[in-house]
């Protein structure tokens, strides 16, 4: 089954039923949900992995690099295949790869092949990554496709609420290789429900040649693409700030303001809710404002908000006193994210598996350099964390303003003849 072409010249996006529509928030919801629930349910078993496998905890922790980097190489490979053969090859294959990789973390026998096997899992998590963020350009555009964006937040927004709880959970009734049978368990369900209810959204006519050459052509030209790469570090690095929060913000909150592991969890959900509430608002104002508009508002209150964290750890302005800014700051990525993603993909019809790799790639990437950095001052100290959150919303909010300049008028102009059509 073949979902209609969309033709790139095409304003107005497609209109499916309530049905279909909640029908593919949830599907390729669960897809990009891989990220968080394979990165965030396990680590609550990290001390146990580390006894049990009588390894080091850095080496341990060697288990968290790898799924990233193989997160980071499986979107920039499986983009560009999914743009030449179709969206759910790929995308079947990845998933059932990720069911391999998963078993093979829960009977791994040491740590040295956890970590390989950690690095198959992310290659197989990485199709539906990189695959659910095309799909939703090839079934919307405009508007429209912001507002999916937003809906998709929804989903992204609980994933790394819900992912520490449930894995905490669960080891309260097994061992940590539990946590990787419930993730092959989740790997196994969304693969019938894609090979089933999942039909492809990419017909023939708009598929390109994945010819090792035209790839890396491709990826220059977006790379040359200043306003896709201004959209795409945009969100590249408000991500950087998100992980700098994720990372440091257990250390800050328990070991410097003195918050209890339960208390910590509850400000770690309510951050995450801000998330889905702001994305949710987003979906609903979108029409009324340009994406261009609502990006540039989210970019200032994060970057704002990033000087509010840095001046409560450097002042010593009180918990609460970091918690309103931490707050706003984080729940700016619901504005910021489904718009930068809308507006980089909004050229890039026939090669938005290309694109999205590139934009999934940036924010693993910028994250990867940003989580390091929170811990240069020692786990005595809130400062670092906030200096690191604050510097990547300005920068965000720079690279914003001087790389997509001159698209502004063009993509308020086409915005203007989608709500007009």
């Amino acid at each position: 089954m073949t979902i209609a072409p969309e033709r790139v010249e095409e304003t107005v996006a497609p209109r499916p039923s309530t049905t279909g529509r909640a029908r593919f928030v949830l599907i390729l919801g669960g897809l990009s949900a891989f990220g968080p629930l394979s990165i965030d349910m396990y680590l609550p078993a990290l001390p146990q992995m580390a006894g049990e496998l009588r390894a080091a905890d850095a080496t341990v922790q060697l288990t968290l690099s790898a799924f990233i980097i193989g997160l980071a190489i499986g979107q920039l490979i499986l983009g560009p295949l999914s743009d030449a053969i179709g969206r759910r090859k790929p995308l079947v294959a990845g998933l059932a790869l990720y069911m391999v990789g998963s078993i093979l973390c829960a009977i791994a026998p040491t740590a040295e092949l956890l970590i390989a096997a950690r690095g198959v899992q992310a290659f197989g998590a990485a199709a539906g990554i990189v695959i659910a963020r095309a799909t939703v350009r090839d079934l919307y555009s405009g508007t429209a496709m912001t507002k999916f964006f937003s809906l998709l937040m929804l989903v992204n927004g609980l994933a790394p609420i819900l992912a520490p709880i449930v894995g905490g959970q669960i080891l309260n009734w097994t061992s940590w290789r539990g946590v990787f049978v419930c993730l092959t368990v989740f790997g196994a369900i969304l693969l019938a429900v894609v090979f089933f209810l999942l039909p492809e959204p990419l017909p023939e006519e708009r598929r390109t040649p994945a010819r090792f050459g035209s790839v890396l052509r491709k990826y220059g030209s977006l790379l040359r693409d200043r306003a896709f790469l201004g959209y795409a570090l945009a969100s590249g690095l408000m991500f950087g700030s998100l992980f700098a929060y994720i990372s440091g913000s257990s250390f800050a909150l328990q070991g410097v303001y003195g918050l209890s592991p339960q208390a910590y969890s509850l400000v770690f959900g309510l951050n995450g809710i801000g998330i889905v509430a702001v994305g949710q608002l987003n979906g609903r104002i979108v029409g009324r404002f340009p994406e261009r508009t609502l990006l540039t508002v989210g970019l200032v209150i994060a970057a704002v908000a990033g000087f509010g964290v840095l001046a409560a750890t450097v002042l010593d302005l009180g918990l609460i006193g970091l918690l309103i800014p931490l707050f706003i700051l984080v729940s700016s990525i619901g504005m910021v994210a489904p718009n930068a993603s809308s507006l980089a993909l909004a050229e890039q019809a026939r090669s938005a598996g290309s694109a999205s790799a590139l934009l999934g790639v940036l924010q693993f990437v910028v994250g990867g350099l940003a989580t390091p950095l929170v811990g240069l001052g020692g786990p005595g100290t809130a400062v670092p964390m906030g200096i690191v959150m604050a510097a990547f919303g300005v920068l965000a909010l720079l690279a914003f303003g001087t790389m997509t300049r001159s698209s502004g008028a063009s993509v308020a102009s086409a915005s203007l003849v989608a709500q007009e059509a």
